[in-house]
């Protein structure tokens, strides 16, 4: 069923990414579901989902997108301005929730590349991973340091929860002070992402959530079930719970 959404304001964090924030009226949900936002564009119904930003019990509704040059749907969102509307699908969906992670594991690793850690900042705007968890930690890769949307209040989370919150950003195509270089699996395999956490990925201490890119969800998968981490199912809890982007 779709409703629909007026734009209340657009932010801009580079040429094609961009973050909108909606009035509209949805109902529940729980931190890390997502949404889907539609146009008719020749006739036709065109929709994508797009994940939450926002907390639940925010006033306005958020997603983070990247305006893709051959898309049908994002380059026209990318045009939207405030008081434009657009469809949106009026109940939320998803798994990659905090309560769909099992209880043993102190530590909480999100693994995000791109537009991907939207779910998990508006998970760590509740209260839940801080409440729960003796760390929390963030690896997130971007091309561009430009493409590191939300950092400065991922920043914030630092020093609101030190010793608690780490962030780790990677940037592969240009050098940023304080930013690895790699791959994020690459980042894993080569322990210097353990080194810069001062933590180790374990199934006994470890729930990992991964969301971005298939290929980097594929390979860091495999790479955590050799160390004897598992996938996370509601018949046979794990350690990893993933969301594919696309």
């Amino acid at each position: 069923m779709w409703g629909e959404a007026k734009v209340v304001e657009r932010i801009d964090w580079s040429d094609q990414l961009f973050t909108l924030k909606l009035s509209a009226d949805i109902g529940e949900f729980i931190a890390g579901q997502f949404i889907k936002l539609s146009l008719h564009i020749d006739d036709k119904r065109v929709a994508r989902a797009y994940s939450l930003v926002n907390a639940p019990d925010a006033s306005l509704l958020e997603v983070l997108a990247v305006s893709v040059d051959d898309g049908l749907l994002s380059p026209k969102l990318q045009a939207l301005a405030p008081g434009d509307s657009i469809d949106i699908s009026t109940k939320a969906a998803g798994f990659m929730t905090l309560d769909e992670i099992p209880a043993q594991g102190k530590h909480m690793w999100f693994f995000a590349t791109g537009t991907a850690v939207g779910p998990f900042i508006s998970m760590m705007r509740t209260t839940e991973p801080w409440q729960r968890f003796e760390r929390v930690i963030l690896i997130y890769g971007v091309r561009y340091q430009e493409d590191l949307a939300y950092y400065e209040e991922l920043k914030a989370f630092e020093a609101k929860y030190p010793g608690k919150f780490t962030l780790v950003t990677s940037v592969t195509r240009e050098p940023v002070e304080g930013a690895l270089s790699c791959r994020i699996t690459q980042g894993v395999e080569s322990g210097v992402i353990e080194q810069q956490v001062g933590l180790k990925l374990s199934a006994q201490n470890s729930q990992v959530m991964i969301c971005g890119h298939p290929e980097m969800i594929k390979e860091l998968n495999t790479l955590l079930q050799s160390r004897g981490l598992a996938k996370n199912l509601r018949r046979a809890p794990g350690q990893i719970t993933v969301e594919k982007y696309w």
